[in-house]
């Protein structure tokens, strides 16, 4: 699903497992280019892993934030 803005949206547990996975693999290729990457090109190759980290962190809190639906509550054992 998407939001207004054409960003994708979570709209299951799944989905928000899968993108907090997404989160952490991002957070490692970052450590990882501050680590080899020379100083003077650091913010130029590090700013498109750090909007996106930002932007799927956006989206879980948006998801989490969300109250359960009446529909899932049913479901539950």
């Amino acid at each position: 699903m998407r939001d207004s803005g054409g960003h994708n949206m979570i709209t299951n547990e799944e989905e928000l497992e899968a993108t907090q996975d997404r989160i952490v693999h991002f957070q490692h290729w970052l450590a990882g280019i501050r680590k080899t990457a020379r100083p003077e090109e650091f913010d130029a190759v590090a700013s498109g892993y750090r909007l996106e980290i930002e932007r799927m962190q956006a989206q879980v809190l948006e998801y989490l934030l969300r109250p359960l639906s009446v529909e899932h509550d049913t479901q539950s054992p």
